[in-house]
């Protein structure tokens, strides 16, 4: 009895150890149609705190191939990071300065990239470095490639990449629209919040001024972790948020040097921030298990229990001869 448990269970393990070496983990598979547009774009500007998770250790595989940004840790995993506000990575506005990683845009206005394309992109099969599909859900992966394939709006020809200024845009249109929809939260002055910007307390009126295209995509579909107005539920149109970035740019703004305690907060502190580059060989080990204990997550509970059933109808049906 006790050989055939024992061949029983040997059998088990091998067919478990062929199937995970080959297998994919489940959240890889082509999620389901349809989708979150919305949360798809808060997905991009910061999928860790949409899911309300940790960041995983370490940098991103693929940021190892840049050298131009000293950023690391849970910034490293965000879309924005690598290909910018404007979507544009190397080719936009982070063609130059410290946000340079000599990443892609995701804009191709001339050939758009259909959903297996992102879909693949997004789950390992063009790159296995680009892997997401052991954080992100077949939902996340849905609104994701939803987003990237049909929320990406084109503001390079509207905003000069030097003066960063609205080109062509309607001011007294964009006070109208602010004024009705902006101003309750955000103040006439745009001082009313203020929030988090590159490590300082910043207005309206300086993200506005500094980062336009980060003020576009935020105020089309939001920040992850606030509850606000956004220009898609109000059906603005991308010409009726260009108007109301260069109202904006008219507001009050500058950044203060050592500020009080922020009212929003979208990067955690140097004490609370979560990951960053191991720090030795061992630390590198201990970061490879976790992602590989993450990647293969629940198969390896479900595996177990079918182990158990294996074992136990061998014994049942030995049990059975023997009676």
């Amino acid at each position: 009895m006790k050989k055939l448990i024992f061949l029983g269970g040997l059998l088990a393990l091998l067919f478990i150890a062929a199937w995970l070496i080959t297998a994919r983990p489940a959240a890889a598979l082509p999620p389901a149609e349809g989708g979150n547009l919305v949360r798809g774009a808060m997905l991009y500007d910061n999928w860790i705190a949409v899911l309300g998770v940790s960041a995983p250790q370490g940098n991103m595989p693929l940021w190892e191939t840049q050298s131009t940004s000293s950023r690391s840790g849970p910034d490293t995993w965000r879309c924005v990071t690598c290909h910018g506000w404007d979507y544009r990575g190397k080719e936009g506005a982070y063609s130059s300065g410290s946000n340079y990683t000599g990443f892609p845009g995701l804009f191709k206005p001339n050939r758009p990239p259909g959903k297996d394309e992102i879909l693949a992109a997004l789950t390992g099969k063009t790159d296995s470095r680009h892997d997401f599909s052991a954080y992100l859900d077949a939902t996340s992966l849905t609104d994701l490639s939803l987003f990237l394939e049909s929320g990406l709006t084109d503001d390079a020809q509207y905003i000069d990449l030097v003066s960063r200024k609205v080109i062509g845009g309607d001011a007294a249109r964009g006070k109208q629209l602010y004024e009705t929809s902006c101003a309750s939260c955000h103040g006439t002055d745009g001082k009313t919040l203020i929030f988090r910007y590159d490590g300082r307390n910043a207005s309206l009126g300086t993200l506005a001024v500094t980062d336009p295209w980060r003020f576009l995509h935020k105020t089309r579909f939001g920040t992850p972790g606030t509850e606000m107005t956004i220009g898609y539920d109000l059906g603005w149109t991308a010409q009726d948020g260009r108007d109301v970035l260069l109202y904006a740019q008219s507001l009050p703004s500058g950044l203060e040097i050592n500020p009080p305690a922020p009212a929003m907060s979208e990067r955690p502190s140097a004490e609370t921030e979560v990951g960053g580059p191991p720090k030795n060989t061992f630390a590198g080990i201990l970061t490879g298990i976790g992602a590989m204990i993450i990647g293969l997550g629940w198969n390896l509970i479900i595996f177990g229990f079918l182990i158990g059933f294996i074992l136990l109808l061998v014994w049942l049906i030995r049990s059975r001869k023997a009676s």
